[in-house]
């Protein structure tokens, strides 16, 4: 068996199993946990040199690449998607393809990001609006960093491949070099090689170049025995115009729910110091739950995307209800532990009293989130995997404005309680309006004569 031939499949196409969901989605979890522990590792690194404006620039030269990297993740959904499609219809050419034009997006991107770095540094300063050493430490962190942006934004487009094929635990593989060598030469620059903050800035770099060497060499093996798409495939109007149309409509999705995240901030401010405080700790319950929940939205990509690929209605239907159920199951689970171990974790995350008082008694409501969150998730995954990418951005730019309304509307009258509200009145309808959407969308899909052609922007 070659590098690229895949176990013989069911009369419906790839056999769809509750222990083919978890093959994808136990490993994409994992995976995409080990980023976390970048932040950690870094983080107790600089602590270790005890210089609290150290700690202070890593800190705020972090937000920033938050922001970047989150801004640019619909490289690795996005290639997800199509390449899931491709591998739907035996398309080993469209796959490699696939492949190359998200490479050249990524590496294009991470290069401009790199030489914006000076305005990058200076605009975070701006954002930040720290004290001069502060300032002066997350300059020099964000100036090296940024040389990673083109290895970092490369790997995405190797992991969404990956993802797409379905070799999720090849992805876990990758991930774990990326953050394993990222972690070990943060820890040797750092702290043995006595270079401090430059050093860990320094591991980044080297961790993300060593992973994106790994990732092309694993793509070359895994391509080995296969043709190669001439430039004039690559280089299709209407294919890379696809692609970009896609990661277009996800990068707005994404600008959407990060601003729904900042005026959610913006308003617990409003209430108070230590309401904004309590707030930032109970928002770590939803991005943990999202975490540990999108391991399925991804196996939904997957399975999607490759129905699609091969107009497997059935597979499709599948897909859905599997991902649908374990991940309700999993949200139940998760609600359950945040709310029975809450105050326990609050404690961890924070040693002042009064803040732990205040997150306890909204603990409830945060726990609360992967619940109504993860339809959500679940949806995003299938509209990704089927490349609905117009009809997933209305449908979030709808529930954003729904969000916005409640929060202003209501937070003025019933506080904290409002806000807790909208978010969840915000999660709900994100999954809701892309679940009504859902018939006619694959009605369109496996049966166009029938049902039309729908349009761009449905």
């Amino acid at each position: 068996m070659t590098a690229i031939d895949r176990p013989a499949s069911g009369s419906d196409g790839l056999p769809l199993t509750h222990r083919a969901v978890f093959a994808v989605a136990l490993p994409t979890t994992l995976a995409f946990m080990t980023t976390p522990l970048i932040g950690i590792v870094d983080t107790a690194v600089v602590g270790r040199l005890g210089d609290a404006v150290l700690l202070g620039g890593l800190a705020a030269g972090a937000i920033v690449f938050d922001l970047v990297f989150g801004t640019f993740n619909f490289l690795r959904s996005g290639t997800t998607g199509l390449v899931a499609q491709a591998s739907g219809r035996d398309d080993a050419l469209e796959e490699q393809a696939v492949l190359v034009r998200a490479l050249m997006i990524g590496v294009a991107c991470g290069l401009l990001i790199a030489f914006a770095a000076p305005l990058i540094a200076w605009a975070g300063r701006i954002f930040i609006g720290a004290e001069p050493g502060v300032s002066a430490a997350m300059t020099d962190y964000i100036l090296i960093r940024a040389l990673s942006t083109p290895f970092a934004l490369g790997n995405y487009a190797l992991l969404g491949t990956l993802l797409g094929r379905g070799q999720s635990g090849t992805a876990l593989g990758l991930q774990i070099v990326v953050n394993g060598s990222n972690i070990v030469l943060s820890i040797l620059f750092g702290l043995v090689f006595g270079w401090g903050l430059e050093g860990v800035a320094w591991g980044t770099v080297a961790g993300e170049a060593i992973g994106f060497a790994a990732g092309v060499a694993l793509m070359a093996w895994t391509y080995g025995g296969a043709a190669r798409p001439s430039l004039a495939r690559i280089m299709d109007r209407p294919a890379f115009g696809r692609l970009l149309a896609l990661n277009r409509d996800i990068m707005i999705r994404t600008f959407a729910l990060l601003t729904a995240f900042a005026l959610f901030t913006r308003a617990g401010a409003g209430i108070g110091t230590v309401q904004l405080a309590a707030n930032a700790v109970l928002l770590n319950f939803f991005l943990l739950g999202g975490y540990l929940l999108d391991g399925f939205a991804t196996a939904a990509e997957r399975f999607v995307g490759h129905a699609v690929g091969g107009g497997r209605r059935a597979t499709f239907v599948q897909a859905v209800k599997l991902t649908a159920l374990w991940g309700f199951i999993f949200s139940f689970a998760l609600a359950a532990l945040f709310y029975l171990s809450g105050e326990a974790l609050i404690a961890l995350m924070t040693t002042a009293p009064d803040v732990r008082q205040v997150a306890g008694l909204w603990l409830p409501l945060a726990a609360l989130t992967p619940i109504t969150g993860v339809l959500a998730f679940q949806m995003d995954g299938v509209f990704i995997g089927a490349t609905w990418g117009a009809a997933m951005r209305n449908r979030m730019l709808v529930s954003l404005a729904l969000f916005v309304a409640a929060l202003f509307m209501f937070t003025p009258l019933y506080g904290n309680a409002a806000l807790w509200a909208s978010l969840h009145l915000f999660l709900l309808a994100r999954g809701l309006l892309l679940l009504a959407a859902l018939p006619g969308r694959m009605e369109s899909e496996f049966n166009p004569a029938k049902a039309g052609s729908p349009s761009p922007s449905s």
